[in-house]
């Protein structure tokens, strides 16, 4: 049976970029930095208070998991936002809604009242989109 999951990815245009978006924007922390080649690397972050959870910062280049044909599809997929996406929460949204604007993260809603809570959505600056959820009261 499986227990929890410990790590995920989400692909980006630039390791960089994403770099700068996730740890200074999101403020999560980095878990691991190591080159892999090619201008590549393996780039894991975790969200502060989740540090078992690793996610991925996966450049899209050409090798095993890409071939040659499927980069520049999967880049283009990036790009318009239907590739990658997640979720996350935290305890006061409109608070961290606010302080998340004020660090240049882009929303493309803004705190709205669902059935399970508040929820807004930003992208990252690849393309990929997120939910900021706080869970309803129960």
């Amino acid at each position: 049976m499986i227990n929890k999951m410990t790590f995920s990815c989400v692909y980006v245009l630039n390791q960089e970029s994403a770099y700068d978006f996730f740890v200074n924007k999101l403020g999560f922390k980095v878990h691991t930095d190591a080159p892999l080649g090619a201008g590549n690397k393996w780039l894991t972050v975790t969200p502060p208070e989740q540090p078992e959870l690793e996610i991925s910062l996966l450049l899209v280049t050409e090798g095993e998991m890409f071939p040659k044909e499927s980069v520049k599809m999967v880049t283009e997929l990036i790009k318009k936002g239907t590739f990658g996406h997640g979720g996350f929460e935290c305890n006061d949204i409109y608070a961290t809604y606010e302080e998340l604007k004020s660090k240049g993260v882009v929303f493309a809603q803004a705190p709205k009242e669902e059935f399970y809570g508040v929820a807004a959505v930003f992208k990252d600056d690849s393309g990929n989109w997120f939910s900021l959820t706080q869970k309803a009261a129960s």
